[in-house]
């Protein structure tokens, strides 16, 4: 074994079935959806039999489901929507949201198309119910937008009582689930949600995919303009490939999610233990060391050490591809603002997210704990 990647947050390898149902799409199939003509409606059919298998599987109406590039566009659809369209006037989001929803709110807030207002997090990084109802309190109608779970922490958002109180609130709700999406069940039918986000890459399938769920109450118009696909919500030809190898990916991830589950969580627990039995004064970020959390990502931060400044680097060098998540020690980087929203940055420690996917084995584990072990060897006063 000479490398590892556990980075499964960024992005996941392609299951081979994924590319197999995909491989026909990028060859012989190559019809444009739009045309009339048989070589069209194959592609077509295809595009509209995806989207009636992702429907099924949320419990929701093809209809509502619009395919996208992926979630960064999803997220970018749902929030301008809201304010545009459906005269949301008050933005509630947190200071831990991905950037694609923060920068967003940021953006629309300077034009002076709304205001935007950042819940309060708990001191591992939850969302303060409490503080949010009295934001929904507040007079305009509200549009909320809070991540399902955290792309760097793991912290897991309760989708159902939030739904409950935007609805009690008639707020609009939308969630990144980015994250979740394939590694928890979402039943549509029985939540008070508007929009939902899929990234295809994050569970196996194709980059350049994914889908806005858009509640069928709503009545929103494209942010992309040109043409008249997915129900004149997103202009352009559809990605027909990508679109089959989400639908394929997702299907792959329902058949067997429990076991999925059990796995990845095991592979997780076990390098926590690693951790905390061989590396003194390890901390973990946020939520993420709860069995109850996001069970896919693992936020470590190190004791000091004159490696935490090229803690990632290093450890790709050795072999081990993950992803940072705070500034280094010479204070060149800002680091992951979802740390710093927590409040999760230390002189010279450094904090690593580390991923994990269906592929991950605890020998995967073992390898990199011996790279870890050997860089965590060097002691800040060394």
């Amino acid at each position: 074994m000479k490398t590892v990647y556990l980075d499964n947050a960024a992005t996941t390898q392609v299951d081979p079935q994924v590319l197999e149902a995909m491989l026909p799409f990028l060859g012989n199939v190559f019809g444009n959806p739009s045309s009339s003509h048989s070589y069209g409606r194959k592609a077509k059919s295809a595009i509209e039999t995806s989207r009636r298998s992702i429907a099924r599987l949320l419990h929701c109406a093809p209809a509502e489901i619009c395919f996208t590039s992926g979630g960064t566009e999803a997220d970018n659809l749902a929030i301008k929507a809201s304010v545009f369209d459906l005269g949301c006037d008050h933005i509630i989001t947190s200071e831990i949201e991905h950037s694609a929803v923060i920068k967003t709110a940021q953006r629309l807030e300077e034009e002076g198309n709304v205001r935007v207002s950042l819940v309060r997090l708990t001191g591992n990084g939850h969302v303060d119910l409490l503080h949010l109802q009295e934001l929904l309190n507040q007079e305009g109608k509200a549009m909320v937008s809070l991540m399902h779970a955290n792309n760097e922490i793991a912290n897991v958002l309760p989708l159902r009582k939030v739904g409950e109180m935007c609805k009690e609130a008639g707020a609009i709700f939308h969630s990144d689930t980015v994250q979740t999406m394939g590694h928890f069940p979402h039943d549509l039918a029985n939540l008070n949600i508007d929009f939902i986000t899929c990234a295809a890459h994050k569970l196996h399938g194709p980059k350049g995919s994914g889908f806005l769920f858009v509640n069928k109450k709503l009545k929103i118009n494209s942010m992309i303009v040109g043409g008249g696909q997915e129900r004149a919500l997103r202009g352009g030809t559809e990605n027909i490939s990508g679109i089959v190898g989400l639908a394929k990916a997702l299907e792959l991830a329902y058949e067997d999610m429990d076991a999925h589950k059990a796995h990845v969580l095991e592979v997780k627990m076990y390098m926590k233990e690693q951790l905390e039995n061989r590396i003194e004064g390890v901390k973990f970020n946020g939520d993420s060391a709860n069995p109850e959390s996001l069970y896919t990502v693992l936020n470590v931060m190190f004791p000091p050490n004159k490696n935490a400044g090229m803690f990632t680097f290093l450890l790709d060098i050795e072999g081990v591809a993950c992803s940072g998540g705070s500034a280094c020690s010479s204070g060149a980087s800002k680091g992951s603002h979802v740390l710093n929203g927590i409040n999760a940055i230390e002189p010279n420690r450094t904090s690593i997210r580390f991923s994990f996917s269906k592929n991950t084995t605890k020998a995967h584990i073992d390898f990199a704990m011996e790279k870890v072990e050997k860089l965590c060897a060097v002691n800040v006063n060394a």
